[in-house]
């Protein structure tokens, strides 16, 4: 059984399908963080270095398992000479939603 046929199994478990969905702000986080290290060409090293930090703090960083603060996201954003975007939406959408008055 290959990763993908593992993953549609587990995710017919309700529990473990709401802790993975928990879990996925991390993981965009941490891949967002990868895909930019590596499109700058820097190691791990290279980019702790930038930091003034350790190649393991940029690894826990990279892994997912946590949160970073939001100063930590800005000044890795800003080593990588990237821009921070945060978004708040509705988990469900509902008709109230769409109808509601924006601002103009």
């Amino acid at each position: 059984m290959n990763w993908k046929e593992h993953k549609k199994k587990l995710m017919e478990n309700p529990e473990f399908r709401k802790e993975y969905e928990a879990l996925e702000p991390e993981y965009k986080l941490a891949s967002a963080l990868i895909r930019l290290r590596l499109a700058k060409g820097l190691t791990q090293e290279q980019l702790a270095k930038l930091l003034n930090t350790k190649q393991e703090s940029i690894a826990r960083l990279e892994s997912g398992g946590s949160l970073p603060s939001l100063s930590t996201v800005r000044k890795v954003a800003d080593a990588l000479d990237a821009e921070v975007e945060i978004n708040l939406r509705p988990r469900h959408h509902s008709v109230k939603d769409s109808l509601a008055v924006r601002p103009s």
